[in-house]
């Protein structure tokens, strides 16, 4: 992993455009910025119950795709409540992300530098290398698919993706949980979209994803660096699942404006966005949305930890990413998911990381 310097504190998203595989007019600052930055106090992001999904036969499906699909066209963020999964393992959850960056020493985590498997950068990204362009102020670690013993095979070795495999089955259960939501919501996203719902029900039975836990140590006053906790980004999966957060700080880009949305959802809540794979698909109908992550508006929180577990959801690295039916002219043409996903990511990890 390249350790990134200063010089992508004050760059802009368009100097990285040639990495991009769907098109992104919005302007901003990768990092915060308070001389710059302005902030949308008026705007929400819509909160989406999806209990008629699961108990109101087929005009509860299609009340639920309609509200999920217009937040996701609007803005391509949501927040959605009564999805099934309890908010005690949203929690427990929180709980074993610090232990598990608490409680494993550094020379443990060294084995476990993420290098690229498939399409994705997987293992352990130490603070302030995250990104090649932007030193954000985060630890990270991801784990796919590989890294779980989904189908409790007696001679899964846990070690080889773990430094302390105990953790495994305790974040496998988030994994099971939300990985029972992935076919409803995209259904959904189809449904609104007036395709087959069932399109791409076979493409996502055991489909890869990205689990990350990000640890975001607390901010020492001397910092100066300048940038905040996380670069502003867009994701490059067809969605992201994020439980909400129990520390402020996860922002979203109004592309109407310019503006920055402080998202604060309710404990227990869901965060649902769009990325790059669902706006190619969906021939820009459902946009990839800026996010970040900025420090904390009450300076008492800025001494906290802030830790977020996001559960990206993928396609396998030989699927093609092509516009779906009856959206119109295509605007992009068919493409390997693998070439897709990492020529946009080698705007963070270096050109070389481009895979055909």
């Amino acid at each position: 992993m390249h350790k990134a310097d200063d010089s992508g504190i004050k760059a802009l998203n368009q100097e990285y455009r040639r990495y991009e595989q769907v098109d992104k007019q919005q302007v901003y600052g990768l990092s915060e910025n308070d001389s710059v930055d302005s902030y949308d106090e008026h705007a929400g992001i819509q909160v989406c119950d999806m209990q008629p999904y699961f108990s109101g036969g087929e005009p509860g499906k299609r009340e639920f795709a309609a509200a999920l699909g217009q937040a996701m066209a609007d803005i391509g963020f949501a927040v959605i409540i009564n999805h099934g999964v309890s908010e005690k393992l949203y929690r427990d959850t929180e709980e074993l992300v610090l232990a598990f960056f608490q409680s494993t020493p550094e020379p443990a985590r060294q084995p476990y530098l993420a290098q690229r498997h498939g399409s994705v950068n997987q293992g352990y990204f130490p603070v302030r290398e995250t990104s090649q362009i932007h030193p954000d102020l985060v630890e990270g670690w991801v784990f796919c698919r590989r890294a779980f013993n989904m189908l409790n095979d007696p001679g899964f070795d846990a070690r080889r993706f773990w430094p302390q495999p105990q953790f495994e089955p305790q974040f496998r259960r988030l994994i099971c949980a939300h990985e029972a939501l992935i076919l409803p919501l995209m259904q959904s996203m189809l449904r609104y979209l007036g395709c087959d719902p069932q399109l791409f029900d076979e493409r996502l039975q055991a489909t890869n994803f990205g689990f990350r836990l990000n640890y975001y140590p607390p901010l020492e006053a001397s910092d100066h660096s300048g940038g905040g906790r996380m670069l502003g980004h867009e994701d490059v999966d067809l969605f992201t699942l994020l439980p909400a957060p129990s520390v402020e700080g996860l922002q979203v880009l109004n592309r109407a404006n310019g503006k920055w949305i402080r998202l604060q959802a309710p404990p227990g809540s869901l965060i649902i966005n769009t990325g790059d794979y669902m706006q190619r698909i969906s021939n820009d109908r459902f946009p990839s949305t800026t996010h970040r992550v900025a420090r904390p508006r009450d300076t008492a929180a800025n001494g906290l930890p802030r830790v977020s577990f996001p559960m990206a959801i993928y396609l396998w690295e030989d699927e093609t990413l092509e516009v779906l039916p009856g959206l119109g002219e295509p605007k992009y043409p068919p493409i390997r998911a693998e070439t897709f996903h990492t020529r946009i990511t080698s705007k963070y990890y270096g050109d070389d990381y481009a895979a055909g």
